[in-house]
């Protein structure tokens, strides 16, 4: 389980293809220090286990439904990473609850600059639309967003400085694609309702 707060950015240092596996080495910088091997990280917004670690350097086995799901397949060597440890019991909660299991990846269809904030417009499915709402809950690559306005097939969402700053929302460009995992407090509302309207208990 995790909250949608980015804890820091991790630099892919090697990928690794094997048959039906890809190995992903992070450089998780001064965050390593909190990883043991076995332990579940976030890598923009999807929770994969550590499976090595040498120094601030750690690996990640990607199996090929992570591949096929999410935009983990796009990394290249270089590219930075969002990183959130597994939250801990007693932990602060200051997103909302986040479990890393990515529902679809998301096109970025416009970028809008205003002072001090950006305006993320991203396309979303019919079959997930359902859980967007306004003022709602979000994760996008592993990002806790509220949601500002949505439409039949898209939200948007508001960027402050800081969230551009510390996260690879910041260098995102129109076109490139995004991890998404809807609310699950709105999946369980949602299918709790369609239950109840179908008979159900």
């Amino acid at each position: 389980m995790f909250t949608g707060i980015i804890e820091g950015q991790g630099t892919v240092k090697k990928i690794e293809t094997k048959k039906n596996l890809l190995v992903l080495a992070i450089d998780l910088g001064p965050l390593a220090e909190k990883i043991r091997k076995g332990d579940s990280v976030a890598v923009n917004g999807v929770c994969l286990t550590a499976t090595n670690k040498k120094g601030a350097l750690v690996s990640f086995d990607l199996m090929r439904e992570t591949l096929e799901k999410t935009s983990l397949r796009f990394l290249k060597v270089d590219d930075l990473v969002n990183l959130e440890p597994a939250l801990k019991a007693g932990s602060p909660i200051g997103g909302h609850f986040v479990t890393g299991h990515v529902d679809e990846t998301a096109v970025i269809k416009d970028i809008a600059e205003e002072l001090n904030w950006v305006v993320l417009r991203l396309g979303i499915s019919r079959e997930n639309r359902k859980y967007i709402a306004p003022k709602g809950s979000v994760t996008v690559d592993g990002i806790s967003l509220t949601i500002g306005r949505a439409g039949k097939d898209y939200f948007e969402v508001y960027l402050i400085p800081y969230t551009l700053k510390v996260t690879t929302l910041g260098l995102k460009n129109k076109g490139d694609y995004v991890n998404i995992e809807t609310d699950i407090l709105a999946k369980y509302l949602f299918n709790k309702r369609k239950g109840r309207n179908q008979g159900g208990h």
